[in-house]
């Protein structure tokens, strides 16, 4: 390819929309990844410019890697369950018309006295030939996705992926490896040496012992203290489900970018070690073919993290097999700068959604001015910039729809929106500022998908609410009239006065708008929030004299 181009997943389900729209020039490829623990495999299609489109998805969990720390064979069960699925997976692929089925083979099969033999096997029932990776091959890879995901341009980064049977750590800087490194640390491993089906305290304290010294030897800390810390495999992709139902964020459509506080992973280890397997069994958020391996694998987590002492950890729901995927693609990712992707993203699905690019961008731009002038004082934290920044520019593509309840719709599109560099958080909150940007505010007591929301999380929406609603007022009619908005905190009152255009005509439709929407603001800052017009003089609407205006 002549120049790089970011991987761009979108995701479908087993009757994916992309089986029947495979575009000219695409290639249809299959990447599976056998590892200790589960085998997994992706059917993509990849255009001529390196888009990349889910087509379908596979995933068995034979466990391969099952008593091989005791007698250093594959047993001769999880071969069969794994070959079951190889041939499963094999012909899904070609049924669906993938002209190659790239498939390797991780630590269970690199170590075990048979995994040759297995391999041979493999080839002669399904027809795959299989690559065995070496460890440093998978960290490769692991980086490789993460690269396509995350901003990783600036600064120091430690992409780790912990499998079933061993840990990898790529270290990179400026977008750039450094350093690859392999550790038989594997969740299913380890809960086999040292865990078993009850562990105790000690065998806790005993594992992470061992965890500790083998990290020390091989993580160099000089450089790396405070990197940027992203986690790929079940383990991260538990603990993120974990963590987002503990914060009551059940609505997100995925786990991918979630960003979770150090302190947190500790919190989730302690309170997981000390459940059985059945306990665990109703925690949610946690896989039920993950129970009883996940301690082990939060345990690698936090002595990684112990040892790097990042604030919080990013948690990636791509690994090895779509690293494998660019590579047979031969698509490498570019380096984004810190909010490149994102910004990116979030305007490509407005695009798609065929968005009034001219309106959303000037209700953007007023709603930042607002933000600005009284984001703080409200309670806003910086942060809530960027939401409000993405809101703003999606609050209105539930028109791709239907007008008739497009908030509602918008906020259906953009939570189960594709957008890179935005994490589940972000994306739940950003989906309800645009569903609250017209019609009735947010209420705990009638809306099921906000009170599920912590208390913290629901008032944030409705800060953020009320602004867009007041910038989305300010261009009722869609013609961009105002230039700017002018805002004075009075003793009793906030006043907002719309400055406008050079060829604006009347901002009469524009003064209304912003008035009558304006109540939620009112209630959050305690005082009334008067909207001037042109000659001095406060606005006050009513809705039963332009009933035509109402949205």
């Amino acid at each position: 390819m002549s120049s790089p181009t970011p991987l761009r997943l979108a995701s479908s389900s087993t009757d994916g929309p992309y089986r029947a729209v495979r575009e000219e020039g695409d290639q249809r490829i299959a990447a599976i990844d056998i590892g200790s623990n589960s085998i997994r495999q992706i059917v993509a299609d990849v255009s001529t410019n390196g888009q990349i489109r889910v087509v379908d998805e596979m995933k068995a969990a034979p466990r391969l890697g099952t008593g091989l720390v005791e007698t250093n064979t594959l047993s001769d069960e999880p071969m069969r369950l794994a070959i079951e699925s190889l041939i499963r997976m094999a012909t899904l692929a070609r049924q669906l018309g993938a002209k190659r089925i790239e498939a390797v083979a991780t630590s269970a099969v690199r170590d075990a006295s048979n995994g040759t033999a297995f391999i041979t096997r493999v080839r002669q029932e399904t027809g795959l030939r299989v690559r065995v990776l070496v460890g440093e091959e998978e960290a490769r890879l692991a980086f490789r996705s993460a690269l396509a995901h995350f901003e990783l341009g600036h600064g120091r980064a430690v992409v780790m992926d912990i499998g079933g049977g061993s840990l990898e750590l790529a270290l990179s800087a400026e977008g750039l490896v450094e350093r690859l490194i392999s550790l038989p640390f594997g969740a299913l491993r380890l809960t086999e040496q040292f865990l078993g089906a009850t562990p105790r305290a000690k065998d806790v304290k005993k594992l992470r012992k061992h965890i500790r010294e083998g990290i020390q030897r091989s993580l160099p800390l000089r450089d790396w203290r405070g990197a940027d810390v992203i986690g790929s495999g079940g383990t991260f992709t538990n603990l993120a489900g974990i963590y987002l139902a503990r914060q009551g964020m059940r609505a997100a459509r995925s786990v991918h970018g979630t960003r979770i506080p150090r302190v947190e992973v500790e919190h989730v280890l302690e309170m997981l070690q000390e459940m059985s397997v059945a306990e665990r069994l109703t925690v949610p958020g946690l896989n039920a073919g993950r129970a009883d391996i996940i301690v082990a694998g939060l345990a690698v987590a936090a002595e990684v993290l112990a040892r790097v002492e990042p604030r919080d950890l990013a948690a990636s729901a791509y690994g090895i097999r779509e690293g494998l995927l660019l590579e047979v693609a031969r698509v490498m990712p570019t380096i984004a700068d810190p909010g490149e992707a994102r910004s990116r993203s979030v305007r490509e699905f407005a695009e798609r959604c065929h968005y009034e690019e001219p309106h959303s961008r000037q209700v953007q731009r007023l709603a930042l001015q607002l933000f600005d002038s009284i984001g703080e004082r409200l309670g806003c934290a910086p942060e809530d910039r960027r939401i409000l920044s993405d809101a703003a520019l999606l609050h209105d593509v539930g028109y791709h729809i239907n007008y008739e309840g497009h908030n509602k719709h918008s906020y259906h599109l953009i939570l189960h929106a594709d957008l890179l560099g935005m994490s589940p958080t972000e994306q739940v909150i950003v989906a309800h500022v645009g569903r609250y940007h017209r019609g009735a505010e947010p209420n705990k007591k009638k809306h099921l998908a906000y009170a599920q929301l912590e208390k913290r999380t629901r008032a944030r929406i409705k800060r953020l609410s009320a602004i867009l609603r007041v910038a989305d007022g300010f261009d009722r009619g869609h013609v961009s009239a105002i230039d700017k908005v002018k805002v004075r905190w009075m003793e009793r009152a906030l006043r907002i006065t719309p400055v406008p255009v050079p060829k604006a005509k009347s901002l009469r439709l524009e003064l209304w708008g912003a008035s009558r929407k304006s109540a939620l603001l009112e209630r959050l800052i305690g005082v009334p929030v008067e909207i001037v017009g042109l000659d001095g003089k406060v606005v006050q609407p009513s809705e039963e004299e332009h009933p035509e205006m109402v949205d």
